[in-house]
């Protein structure tokens, strides 16, 4: 299997590379078009802002790139936010693959939200094998709304999507790499996707 980590400049790729590496799986880590368009499943992680990341998409060209991938996806953090249409962060019109918003949270709890969270309203083949109330590892101060295509849901205070799915393109909002079995689990399940 070739598969290929996006490299835009944008986060945590080396913990994401170490976390496949302990299920035993290479990834290539490459901003080169032709490779991540034979690649036969594709990551996209991120951390930092939605701006600047989007910035750097476009010079690579992968802006337009991005949306015409037809094989499994995986988005992590602000690599979810990355394929919604449009970030509240600066005012940023994102991919525009997954027909949603990104919210600021509004909220008295401590923004960014930071720490271990559960999730719920599991559903996917990449949530396969886990409970609700699983915890995972969070660290954002924007983030999708409940929509048609949350595929988990967390609560800071208030529900939002830990995970949205649609059509090839899944993504979490918390780091996989970060998350003990949890993530690692979901990370399996995407590689057997």
């Amino acid at each position: 299997m070739k598969l290929v980590i996006i490299d835009y400049k944008g986060g945590n790729v080396q913990s994401v590379k170490f976390a496949l590496e302990r299920l035993g799986v290479q990834a290539k880590l490459t901003a080169d078009k032709e490779e991540i368009e034979s690649a036969d499943k594709v990551i996209f992680p991120g951390e930092g802002e939605a701006n600047s990341a989007m910035r750097q998409l476009k010079i690579d060209g992968l802006d337009k790139l991005i949306p015409t991938l037809k094989q499994p996806f995986l988005g992590i953090c602000l690599g979810m936010q990355l394929l919604c249409r449009h970030s509240e962060e600066n005012d940023t019109p994102m991919l525009n693959i997954i027909p949603l918003e990104v919210k600021h949270f509004v909220t008295d709890l401590k923004v960014p939200h930071m720490g271990w969270n559960n999730i719920y309203d599991l559903k996917s083949p990449v949530m396969q094998g886990l409970a609700d109330q699983d915890y995972v590892y969070f660290v954002h101060s924007y983030f999708v709304p409940i929509s048609e295509h949350t595929i988990a849901a967390a609560d800071y205070p208030n529900p939002f999507s830990a995970a949205v799915q649609y059509k090839n393109f899944y993504a979490v909002q918390f780091h996989t790499e970060k998350s003990g079995p949890t993530g690692a689990k979901i990370l399996q399940n995407f590689l057997e996707l």
